[in-house]
């Protein structure tokens, strides 16, 4: 089922105005540029598990993050049915040239904890009400940043919250990552608070969608 196309318009390079086209419904599946060297994003299968967590990794490596600085965590990449494909969410990974190069969650925001406590992997059973999600994950390969991928991942993973039936979507950031806090502010994410956890400031922001 061939869906209407969206303006994927982030602060993610000149690449990020760029149409994204949504090619089927379920599973999703969308098209950002043309078929070569474009990007297809597509609903997160178990045989993406090993790229998906090395993208992460070199993700947070790349702004200085690391594991127990109480704000690195990974336990989500070993429960990503549970946590998002079976509860209300989605993870989307977006491939250019046969390569997974980029990727974005959404989850509940009932299920896990907020600020240093999500270093330790807490989970919990979600209300029954849907009311809001968390985009999560937001990663883009060093080598591929500022074609317009993380813009995609946005506004494919704002779609489906829609979608899904969220009110409103929250996310987090630190203060050492200002490109995606530039991409999420072109969307119309706003800044809630800010929380220092292990010295480094953790920056909080929402969109309400309804």
């Amino acid at each position: 089922m061939r869906r209407a196309s969206a303006r994927s318009d982030g602060g993610d390079g000149p690449a990020g105005a760029r149409t994204l086209v949504r090619l089927q419904a379920e599973p999703p599946v969308w098209r950002l540029g043309g078929p070569v060297g474009g990007l297809r994003l597509r609903r997160y299968r178990a045989t993406d598990h090993a790229t998906v967590l090395d993208l992460h990794r070199e993700g947070l490596a790349q702004v200085g993050l690391r594991p127990g600085d109480g704000v690195y965590y990974d336990h989500d990449f070993f429960r990503m049915e549970e946590i998002y494909l079976r509860n209300d969410g989605e993870f989307l990974v977006g491939e250019s040239d046969g390569e997974i190069v980029a990727m974005g969650g959404l989850r509940r925001a009932d299920l896990v904890p907020g600020g240093s406590s999500r270093a330790f992997g807490g989970y919990a059973l979600g209300n029954p009400t849907l009311d809001v999600a968390e985009m999560v994950r937001l990663r883009v390969r060093p080598d591929r940043q500022r074609r317009g991928y993380g813009a995609a991942v946005v506004r494919a993973l704002e779609e489906r919250a829609v979608e899904l039936g969220y009110r409103l979507l929250k996310g987090d950031t630190t203060a050492y990552q200002q490109a995606a806090l530039t991409l999420y502010r072109s969307f119309g994410w706003k800044e809630t608070r800010r929380e220092k956890i292990g010295g480094i400031e953790n920056i909080y922001i929402e969109k309400r969608l309804r």
